[in-house]
């Protein structure tokens, strides 16, 4: 599958801005009893995108893929092997020190956040490290502490936490200087249900707030699902699909479900455009493109079978997206 190119946008509002980027690491691997040989892995490959203020954009894709390696480019802890690589019109990796007041970080399996410390005290050294102004950084810690549910956690060492209590900790801390961009890598790892709630939330609001810019790598696909109205796709370092999240249906050759009850059990419904992929006694699952209107073959059964109730079931984008990576390597489509 051929990279998707994406949207031109105005420049004026592109607040990141990514133009053939590449990274190539150097590895030494073992060839033989003692010998080793240098090899080069491309991690990201060539990859264009732009991204525009204020936008919410999930960044999605298998381990390996090269979404951490963008965010450590787009951070300025990693330097591009080759392209041109900006945000809010800043070289990262050369000017980093500037840029680190306009962005905020989260990466789900590192903490930014002093192990030893309570969390008080970790974002007190936060207020003077990014030189906060006094009553912004209260506000700002009273607002994250209230809707991230941390009041009880504020005199806990950091090292006491759990993986989902230090994750809303490292969110709060990412937000006390009021980033203009917040990459957030797995940022719900570890959460229950209840607090990736909290936690979704949260950024909904502080986008709609105060259109913070926000690049979201998950391998959780709710999160993108309720987050995020654009979606881009990275395989082997490059870039697959760069879009709406529902035009991935599309591109991936998904198919809706049509789960239909019959009054009695009846050989398999055959109508066109649709294929019947289980039967169960009377109720049949029927499998039809994901672009299609389910309207004229919910019609049609109705007029043809004795029907007692019906739903449809959309396409699970995990498969969507696994479906994607299958045909980019030439495998099989699974049906």
């Amino acid at each position: 599958m051929e990279p998707v190119e994406p949207d031109v946008m105005d420049p004026e509002n592109d607040f990141i801005d990514l133009r053939d980027v590449e990274k190539v690491f150097d590895v030494r691997r073992r060839t033989g009893l003692l010998r080793r040989e240098k090899q080069q892995v491309r991690a990201v490959d060539g990859i264009t995108f732009r991204v525009a203020r204020g936008e919410m954009v999930g960044y999605i894709g298998p381990n390996g893929a090269g979404k951490s390696t963008t965010i450590k480019m787009l951070t300025g802890i990693l330097t591009p092997t080759g392209g041109r690589l900006r945000v809010a019109g800043i070289d990262p990796s050369r000017e980093r020190t500037r840029l680190a007041h306009r962005i905020g970080v989260v990466f789900g399996q590192r903490t930014t956040l002093w192990w030893d410390l309570p969390l008080r005290d970790s974002y007190r050294l936060m207020h003077r490290m990014y030189r906060i102004p006094d009553a912004r950084y209260r506000e700002n810690l009273d607002r994250c502490v209230e809707l991230l549910d941390l009041g009880a956690l504020l005199d806990v060492p950091v090292r006491q936490l759990s993986l989902g209590q230090r994750m809303r900790g490292d969110i709060a801390a990412a937000l006390l200087h009021d980033p203009e961009v917040l990459y957030l890598d797995e940022p719900t790892i570890g959460l229950d249900v209840v607090s990736k709630a909290k936690v979704r939330g949260f950024l909904r609001d502080l986008n709609a707030e105060r259109s913070t810019t926000v690049l979201l790598t998950t391998h959780d696909l709710t999160d993108i699902e309720q987050l995020c109205k654009r979606v881009m796709v990275i395989d082997h370092g490059r870039l697959m699909y760069d879009g709406a999240l529902g035009g991935l249906h599309e591109v991936g050759a998904s198919e809706r479900t049509l789960v239909v009850d019959l009054e009695r059990e009846l050989p398999p419904i055959e109508l066109e455009g649709s294929r019947v992929v289980r039967v169960e006694g009377p109720r049949q699952w029927l499998a039809f493109p994901a672009s299609s209107s389910a309207a004229p073959l919910v019609a049609r059964i109705a007029a043809e079978y004795p029907l007692v109730d019906l739903s449809v079931r959309e396409p699970d984008i995990e498969a969507v997206i696994a479906r994607m990576y299958g045909e980019a390597r030439g495998e099989p489509a699974e049906r």
